[in-house]
């Protein structure tokens, strides 16, 4: 027979229900924005860690237009610049880079920026990204117009919201999984 101290037990769910309630307040500030013709649905971003140069942000983006049209990020109040992504893996490298001319979302097309993959890039970050907080970011489509987006920032290596803690993937900003990273300047 197994004895738990009320003490363990008590701290036990007192964790989980910060968890739940961080995740809860998260999503329920995540709000679905619509430009025009292009919809974009739950937005979100990562916390970073203390220190670090940069940070990322995601969503998916629908395009119910019947002309294509071009997003940029425009500018953030949390970093110097802020930038379309693309991720990819070259020999075992990650290499980063800033979506030339920004990211072209075709009539009808759904597009989601994702942890390795497409995604908003804030870089030189004036401050940390925190958990529970909302990073502020001007997008600028080309034939939709200009809109200031709220980010909720889940913690650090959170999925996407609605994926299982196995999926959403991760985008270390280290050398610790096996790979470096390379940011590549155009």
């Amino acid at each position: 027979m197994s004895c738990l101290s009320p003490k363990l037990i008590l701290g036990g769910l007192a964790s989980g229900t910060l968890v739940a309630v961080q995740l809860v307040a998260a999503s329920a500030h995540a709000a679905d924005y619509d430009i025009g013709p292009i919809h974009i649905a739950q937005p979100w971003a990562r916390a970073t860690p203390k220190g670090a140069s940069s940070g990322a942000a995601y969503m998916t983006i629908t395009n119910t237009a019947k002309a294509p049209d071009r997003l940029t990020c425009v500018a953030s109040e949390a970093a110097a610049q802020c930038q379309i992504h693309t991720m990819s893996m070259d020999g075992g490298i990650m290499k980063m880079r800033p979506v030339e001319g920004g990211l072209e979302i075709q009539p009808g097309e759904t597009v989601t920026l994702k942890p390795s993959s497409l995604h908003v890039m804030f870089v030189n970050l004036k401050h940390p990204l925190e958990a529970g907080k909302t990073v502020e970011a001007t997008l600028k489509f080309e034939k939709a117009g200009t809109a200031e987006i709220g980010f909720p920032i889940l913690g650090i290596g959170a999925p996407a919201p609605g994926v299982t803690s196995g999926g959403g993937g991760s985008m270390m900003m280290d050398s610790s999984h096996g790979g470096m990273m390379q940011m590549e300047k155009h």
